[in-house]
């Protein structure tokens, strides 16, 4: 993969970050969309997969972006594949939500897997 192509999967991981952040929908799901116009599969180690990906998403967006703000620590982008390590910060239920997921690109379809640890704020 070029380093065109890694570039353009960090400015992804970033900025869907910053959409989340800036709570701003309409940014973070073009972006989604944008980076795969194919089909999506999301994964929660410990779950079944779910077959709508983009009702996951959607899930995800109303009931949590008005609770979380997140905070990158880490982005690692080899090849096709992305690795990110995440605090997902929630004051309000004195909570970080460490997160590390996974982003494989192959062609136009997505897969992301979350591995997720509440921990409560000290």
């Amino acid at each position: 993969m070029s380093d065109e192509q890694v570039a353009k999967i960090e400015k992804f991981i970033h900025d869907q970050v910053a959409a989340w952040n800036a709570r701003d929908k309409d940014a973070f799901f073009k972006l989604y969309k944008a980076a795969c116009p194919g089909n999506m599969t999301i994964e929660y180690v410990g779950r079944p997969i779910e077959t709508d990906s983009w009702a996951v998403l959607d899930n995800m967006w109303e009931t949590s972006n008005a609770l979380v703000d997140i905070d990158i620590v880490k982005t690692v982008v080899n090849a096709n594949e992305a690795v990110c390590y995440h605090i997902n910060r929630m004051p309000s239920r004195g909570l970080d939500i460490h997160t590390m997921e996974l982003y494989r690109f192959d062609g136009d379809d997505m897969h992301v897997k979350y591995l997720i640890k509440p921990e409560p704020v000290a």
